[in-house]
């Protein structure tokens, strides 16, 4: 995962490295840096920022070699990842007698897969979660829940085909609340993101659920189109943090950084193959580690 931009970073390492003192043709390797992020899904905005950040780091005397050129690069990349700053929704749950979260994502990217790893992770820390099949409209959609529920041994709460997708969440609540489930996990439509009646569903069934969290999937192989949905969704209803799904097969790298620095909000979680384990805390270290050398 990660390679391309792995491979663009170290490059540039190499190249810039030996040409620290002649700013002529350091300039010059920036902006080929800079076209070279964005084309491996890095946000214009993202590139140019790390690269003006690079340049004054240069003409403040700051990067002499090698090592300082490499410790910035982690330093600037770390912040936007910071800056967002962190929601650990395992821990969170054991806060609350009923812990709520709403899913939020176009068809497509993995979202109903997600909620069922998140379950399984939820249920092997000592938690009792119950799985909501809130799409009423999409044919399937919530035979696709309920197949989940049936491998892993989780159940879910459906509605009729046509009903109010709020009401659903709204009864899934209280048929939570009687029988001791302690943990919601709310799946919701995802027709196009520019659907305004999906948003005004959105925004009905957050209001009447009133979730701790609301939380965005994303697929990592549609690159830009996720940080559009991720800056979409997070205008129309609100997104508390990211889960970005298909990292395994990602090649380019640039989703993750792009979201986090795009709407401000953390990347929690990052989907990482096809069995029900395969859903990791997303850490930081990990993802630089992966996309820059070491010193």
């Amino acid at each position: 995962m990660f390679k391309r931009l792995r491979n663009i970073f170290t490059s540039f390492i190499n190249k810039a490295s030996k040409v620290l003192l002649s700013r002529e043709d350091l300039y010059s390797l920036v902006e080929e840096f800079k076209l070279e992020l964005v084309s491996n899904d890095v946000a214009f905005e993202v590139a140019e920022e790390l690269s003006e950040k690079l340049l004054k780091h240069v003409e403040a005397g700051k990067i002499r070699d090698r090592g300082d050129l490499v410790r910035v690069l982690r330093r600037e990349v770390r912040s936007i990842f910071e800056k967002t700053g962190f929601i650990d929704i395992l821990e969170e749950a054991g806060k609350h007698h009923l812990y709520k979260i709403v899913f939020l994502g176009v068809n497509g990217v993995g979202k109903t897969t997600t909620i069922a790893k998140l379950a399984v992770m939820y249920r092997e820390r000592g938690f009792k979660p119950l799985m909501v099949a809130a799409d009423t409209f999409r044919a399937g959609a919530q035979e696709q829940l309920k197949q989940h529920g049936e491998r892993i041994g989780i159940p879910v709460f459906t509605g009729k085909y046509g009903s109010d997708p709020a009401a659903v969440a709204f009864d899934a609540l209280r048929y939570a609340e009687n029988r001791g489930y302690n943990v919601v996990l709310i799946d919701t439509a995802g027709r196009m993101h520019t659907d305004i009646d999906l948003v005004n569903e959105l925004k009905k069934i957050i209001r009447v659920v009133k979730p701790h969290r609301k939380i965005l999937v994303v697929d990592a192989l549609t690159g830009n189109d996720a940080v559009e949905q991720a800056r979409f969704f997070d205008e129309a209803v609100g997104v508390d943090a990211v889960i970005v799904t298909k990292v395994d097969a990602y090649e380019q790298g640039g989703v993750p950084l792009s979201i986090a620095y795009t709407i401000g909000k953390p990347i929690i979680m990052i989907g990482t193959g096809q069995t029900y384990k395969d859903l990791k805390v997303f850490d930081i270290d990990d993802f630089l580690d992966k996309v820059l050398p070491y010193e």
